[in-house]
């Protein structure tokens, strides 16, 4: 497993004094792209050969938000390829106790972005990342299934430059911002899916749509026909 060190920081972290459940996100995210940097494979490679990995699915399970100051190892392995998906777990653990924080699943899909849709992984792109064995967790499904009534529309907001990221799209972890900020209260997540169904670019209209139950809090965040950009599903 690919990894790194880093001490959790101020800025990281919420009103409690602890690792706030979107900088765990960055966390991931940011490892991945360093391993990918590492290997050669990174933003360069991927703008020269007109190729992107774009995240398809999140599930992330968090066991514990470690407080300020504490040093945190993160680590990403791929697990798997097929057709034009990659399956990729992370893993992020209290470097002195070893004590788990949060792992996760993730679904990537590979696209050519000369012809606009997803391409076949070949060896030659999958290879380089190796493959390990999963993590041990409860794998979900990456379809997320919407409830048929009871949502409650939020007021929409408009994407910002300061929500893109390197391809000019939302960036991954700007979803779940966005879906928490929807809620009425502030919540403690537990476990997290997001399901990305299309990119929401610089100037879009997101409309959140709001459903909860008990133990659960699901966020649509649409466009202005009711179509998903993406599904975020939080447990408590």
């Amino acid at each position: 497993m690919y990894t790194f060190n880093s001490r959790i920081r101020y800025s990281e972290t919420d009103e409690n004094g602890k690792l706030s459940l979107e900088s765990i996100i960055d966390y991931m995210q940011d490892c991945t792209n360093f391993q990918s940097e590492d290997l050669g494979v990174g933003l360069e490679y991927c703008k020269e050969h007109e190729i992107m990995w774009v995240l398809n699915f999140w599930q992330i399970v968090v066991e514990q938000y470690p407080r300020m100051g504490e040093n945190i190892t993160v680590g990403t392995a791929a697990h798997g390829f097929e057709k034009m998906f990659g399956y990729r777990n992370f893993l992020i653990k209290k470097s002195e106790s070893n004590e788990v924080v949060a792992k996760a699943n993730s679904i990537w899909v590979l696209m050519d972005m000369k012809k606009g849709r997803p391409m076949i992984v070949s060896p030659e792109i999958g290879d380089v990342y190796g493959k390990e064995e999963p993590l041990e967790m409860d794998y979900a499904p990456r379809k997320i299934k919407l409830q048929a009534e009871g949502g409650i529309t939020k007021e929409a907001f408009t994407v910002q430059e300061y929500h893109l990221d390197t391809n000019h799209h939302m960036n991954n972890g700007q979803y779940v911002r966005m879906a928490r900020a929807a809620l009425e209260e502030d919540i403690l997540v537990r476990e997290l899916r997001v399901e990305y169904r299309k990119q929401a670019m610089l100037g879009d209209q997101i409309v959140p749509v709001v459903y909860e139950k008990e133990g659960e809090c699901m966020v649509a965040q649409n466009d202005e026909n009711g179509k998903p950009y993406a599904i975020v599903q939080m447990f408590l």
